[in-house]
């Protein structure tokens, strides 16, 4: 599925950001029996549900002329929302010294599945996030890791 989003976002890109918006992702998923395409899209103000009806409207026609996908899906344009999945090392650019949450796949040389720390650095194979010190964290093991808003600080 990852050679979709690819074609996807190389397809989708240059006509998000004519519009004004960036390109966050691309997923295309299968849930229960359905498939979606779920186009993440973002701009420095934020994204409302106008927002995604107009890049809906936009690129329904470049998926249906480039017919990547032959299975029927639901197309879905929405933004990455307060708290955002970090998969591309842009995400991880973005988003150093903000805090993060770390899911791991199985536990790592101290015995833990999850950390919660602030996002220091990372490369290619690694993640640095501080938590009563610095971790390192094998990308490999990450399941997911995602922003934490501060909804104290509102």
């Amino acid at each position: 599925m990852a050679k979709i989003e690819e074609k996807v976002e190389s397809l989708l890109k240059e006509k998000i950001e004519s519009l004004g918006y960036y390109l966050y992702e691309v997923e295309y998923l299968k849930e229960g029996a359905e498939y979606y395409l779920r186009i993440y899209i973002d701009k420095e103000t934020g994204i409302d549900l106008n927002d995604c009806e107009k890049v809906s409207n936009e690129i329904n026609d470049l998926l249906d002329k480039a017919d990547f996908i032959k299975e029927q899906y639901f197309l879905e344009v929405s933004s990455p929302g307060i708290e955002r999945n970090l998969k591309k090392d842009k995400h991880f650019e973005q988003n150093i010294g903000k805090r993060v949450d770390v899911k791991l796949f199985k536990k790592d040389e101290n015995g833990k599945k999850e950390y919660e720390g602030i996002l220091k650095s990372f490369n290619q194979e690694e993640i640095f996030i501080e938590e009563n010190g610095i971790i390192k964290i094998d990308r490999k093991n990450i399941t997911k890791i995602k922003t934490i808003y501060d909804w104290n600080n509102i």
